[in-house]
């Protein structure tokens, strides 16, 4: 059973959502947050496997909500989504760079919350390739509107082998595993042994921070992906 917890501002959103999420058989609303506080509060007491997480709420808003979710080892196996209603939404990289495993915005097809959340559960992160593109093109990069100041190399990129920094170039541009294997001819077993050594080298928390730390690190840039 995959546990769900709901933060979201407004009783009829959430009311809809646990009406959704209740009627599938693996899936279980375990709370609900009307603000921030409240989902830090319950995430610590639920153990939720995935957090819906509003970025716009009062007090405490969502992205606070999650670095704090995000910087808590006894809450570190929990996935946060973030529901916004814009996908270019300037808070959405911010709330990826600090523990976000993905995001949705709130007039996603039932279906496709369905899946996201089972994915997010299993470790996948939300992020398409077209998706990443423009979020991070709008935000990340030089000129972004919430891009950071240059810094200096992160030097746990030298650890990196040459085949893992070509199978986080290919994070970054959104592929799964499978995809990687087919880019790289190499198996599917194989790319994930590679991302998950990488994740591991880089102190990643899932995908999601993998790709933000491959735009950063200046190894792809949006420019670069067809």
């Amino acid at each position: 059973m995959i546990k769900v917890l709901l933060a979201d501002d407004q009783a009829l959103v959430r009311a809809g959502f646990r009406a959704l999420i209740d009627a599938e058989p693996d899936l279980e609303v375990v709370g609900e947050a009307g603000d921030g506080l409240e989902a830090v509060r319950l995430a610590a007491l639920t153990h939720p496997d995935v957090v819906l997480m509003d970025i716009r709420m009062p007090g405490v808003d969502g992205l606070e909500a999650t670095r704090r979710i995000a910087a808590d080892p006894a809450l570190a196996d929990i996935r946060v989504v973030i529901l916004t209603t814009f996908e270019l939404d300037e808070y959405v990289f911010e709330a990826l760079r600090t523990g976000a495993s993905g995001f949705l915005v709130k007039d996603t097809e039932p279906v496709d919350l369905l899946r996201g959340i089972r994915a997010v559960a299993a470790g996948d992160a939300l992020l398409s390739p077209s998706v990443t593109r423009r979020v991070i093109g709008e935000f990340a990069t030089p000129g972004g509107r919430a891009a950071q100041p240059p810094q200096e190399p992160d030097p746990r990129l030298n650890q990196l082998t040459e085949r893992e920094r070509e199978v986080m170039v290919l994070v970054g541009e959104g592929l799964s595993n499978d995809e990687i294997a087919t880019r790289l001819l190499i198996s599917p077993a194989t790319a994930k042994t590679h991302v998950s050594r990488t994740m591991l080298k880089l102190a990643a928390r899932d995908r999601a921070q993998l790709v933000v730390l491959a735009y950063e690190a200046g190894l792809i840039r949006p420019g670069w992906l067809a």
